[in-house]
């Protein structure tokens, strides 16, 4: 399917193997982006995936709630119930606040389970969306070669790096809470150097500890995004190379090694792909937690 639909797109508008890669890994916008860092330009197809994800999310996660019983659960709920307790037993060992936990741990699995569906866009066929996508925007007059339409979020950088920013805000919310405002404001001036009886000195210290927590809340935020932005969008990134492999062997019928390597590559990538998807959504979510249990210690 991915082979075949690249060709399609390749042998239709005439783009080499780079135009193909590059048509794909534009987003959906509102307008053309004016500057590398532009507000005002919005992905409308990341945002449209991550919330209808995030509703298949709180539906799953609400239908296991609603056919709980005492008795013997069905596979749908024993594979939830082992997940919640997987993930509430983390939360408890990472925020000791009990009152806390009762929405941390109910966050970490939420997350988990959203970052999770979110990453599995990635096995869908290359192209089978966007083309879809590109058909329905030719059958109301619109030009196919320009309709674009990624579906994996988290391969957006905004993506990422919107989820990394809503756990440092939750993270700044408990700091406030935890320690009230006075009590975080003192800490953010005396950790990680201490202070000093000496006027001069303790000022000094006092800029230096605000600066190295500003660059601690900068980086941990940075890096959670990040990380799994470039896992994810590496992935994705590969898959339409091996989609490329078949659709060059389709359209020039010589090579069957392209065809054969397209075949073992893409079942093989896609196989090793889940631990990813996997992996990338658990590290997400344990940093998460992480960082807001960080929250709740003092210094």
């Amino acid at each position: 399917m991915a082979a075949e639909n690249a060709v399609e797109s390749t042998a239709e508008h005439g783009l080499t193997a780079g135009e193909y890669v590059v048509h794909h890994l534009h987003f959906w916008q509102n307008k053309a982006s004016d500057a590398v860092v532009d507000f005002s330009v919005f992905h409308i197809d990341t945002i449209l995936f991550s919330v209808l994800l995030a509703a298949l999310t709180f539906f799953l996660l609400w239908a296991a709630a609603r056919k709980a019983s005492s008795g013997v659960p069905g596979r749908f709920q024993a594979a939830v119930e082992m997940l919640v307790e997987f993930v509430d037993n983390e939360a408890k060992g990472i925020v000791h606040n009990a009152h806390s936990r009762k929405f941390v741990a109910p966050l970490g699995l939420s997350i988990f389970v959203w970052v999770t569906l979110m990453n599995t866009m990635d096995l869908l066929p290359v192209d089978l969306i966007p083309t879809l996508w590109a058909k329905l925007v030719g059958a109301t007059g619109g030009d196919p070669a320009h309709a674009y339409m990624r579906v994996l979020p988290t391969a957006d950088v905004s993506g990422a790096m919107g989820l990394s920013v809503a756990v440092l805000l939750i993270c700044l919310y408990y700091n406030v809470k935890i320690k009230g405002l006075g009590g975080w404001a003192h800490e953010l001036v005396t950790a990680p150097f201490g202070t000093s009886k000496n006027p001069l000195l303790a000022f000094v210290l006092g800029i230096v500890n605000f600066a190295m927590q500003l660059i601690e809340f900068a980086s941990k935020t940075l890096s959670h995004g990040l990380r799994l932005f470039g896992n994810m969008y590496a992935g994705e990134l590969i898959f339409m190379l091996i989609a490329l492999m078949g659709g060059a062997f389709a359209l020039t019928g010589t090579g069957i090694g392209l065809a054969i390597g397209h075949v073992i590559a893409g079942l093989a990538w896609a196989i090793f792909h889940i631990l990813i998807i996997i992996l990338q959504a658990f590290i997400f979510m344990m940093l998460a937690l992480v960082y807001i249990g960080q929250a709740h210690d003092h210094h």
